[in-house]
């Protein structure tokens, strides 16, 4: 027989199924026990990658609605601070206009009282003038009796001194 370059013989092809068999059990045995656990690893892996995925978007999307829940409560504190404001304003005018009618008032008060006084004192200087005039009459009267004039010259006097003094002055 002629010298072939493969020599394919029944031994040759036993051997090569039975290598074949122990590839496919080696490679059953390998995925068991190496692969199955190195998937597991990853699929753990990959399941926790995308869990911290959807926590940081939760997350993301929680601080965007506080954002948006903080902006309004600025703006809402803003509006607040106008109506404190203008509630203060409105009190700070109210007191100023109590204050001024309470001054006006005092002032109203004074002034009366001022009136009341004025007019006493010109009833006090009136009583004066009239005691004045009193004392005038009896002293006129002292010198009528001691020049004993008739009573026809007392009369005359008596009218010349009111006269001289004013009706008015008497009067009031």
């Amino acid at each position: 027989m002629e010298p072939r370059l493969f020599d394919l013989d029944l031994q040759l092809l036993a051997d090569a199924v039975l290598m074949m068999i122990a590839i496919f059990v080696l490679f059953l045995f390998a995925s068991y026990f190496l692969f199955n656990p190195a998937r597991e690893f990853l699929k753990k892996r990959q399941d926790k990658i995308k869990g911290e995925l959807d926590n940081a978007a939760k997350d993301m999307e929680d601080a965007a609605a506080l954002k948006a829940e903080y902006e309004g409560k600025l703006k809402n504190i803003e509006k607040e601070a106008d109506e404190i404001l203008s509630e203060a304003r409105k009190k700070a005018l109210a007191n100023e206009n109590k204050i001024v009618t309470q001054a006006r008032e005092e002032a109203a008060r004074i002034i009366e009282r001022a009136k009341v006084e004025a007019e006493l004192e010109k009833q006090k200087a009136a009583d004066d003038v009239k005691r004045e005039m009193v004392v005038l009459a009896s002293i006129m009267a002292g010198k009528v009796v001691k020049a004993s004039i008739d009573t026809n010259v007392q009369e005359s006097l008596i009218n010349e001194t009111l006269k001289e003094i004013g009706e008015n002055t008497w009067l009031s």
